[in-house]
C-alpha cells in the first residue's frame, strides 16, 4: 500500500556487506560481475520502498562498467542515488566500492581498510513502481 510518493532527486541509500569466499569464482578468489548487480538491486529496491511504499520492479540498466576486481574477503558498500523521477519510473545512479580488502599475505585473516575506497562497479538503472 502506497501513501503517494517521497521520490526526491538526490535521495541515497548505502548498504555494506562482507563478500563470502564461497561466492569466490575464478582465480585469486574473485567474485563474478553478476555479484555487484545483484547487490544494486537490494539497494533498489530500499530506495523504492522508502519513496513508493512498493519494492519496485527492475526495467533496465545502462552504461555498466566493471572497473576494478572485487574478490572474496572485501568489504563493500553500494549506493544507489536517484537521478530522476518520473510519474512511475525512476532513474538511478549506482556504484559499488570496495571499503576493505583482505591481505593474505600479511597473514590468513589479515585485512586493511581503503582509503580512499576503490571504486569496483558503476552503473545507471531504471525501476518502475506501481
Amino acid at each position: 500500500m502506497s501513501t503517494g510518493s517521497a521520490a526526491e532527486v538526490g535521495l541515497t541509500v548505502v548498504h555494506r556487506r562482507y563478500v563470502p569466499y564461497s561466492h569466490a569464482h575464478y582465480a585469486g578468489n574473485l567474485v563474478d560481475g553478476a555479484y555487484s548487480l545483484a547487490a544494486f538491486g537490494d539497494v533498489a529496491t530500499e530506495l523504492c520502498i522508502r519513496t513508493d511504499g512498493d519494492e519496485g520492479l527492475f526495467a533496465s540498466y545502462s552504461d555498466v562498467q566493471f572497473l576494478a576486481p572485487v574478490r572474496a574477503g572485501d568489504v563493500l558498500e553500494i549506493e544507489a542515488r536517484l537521478v530522476r523521477v518520473g510519474r512511475r519510473s525512476r532513474e538511478i545512479e549506482f556504484a559499488v566500492r570496495v571499503v576493505c580488502r583482505g591481505t593474505p599475505e600479511h597473514g590468513a585473516s589479515a585485512a586493511r581498510q581503503l582509503d580512499p575506497a576503490l571504486l569496483a562497479t558503476s552503473a545507471r538503472g531504471v525501476v518502475v513502481v506501481p
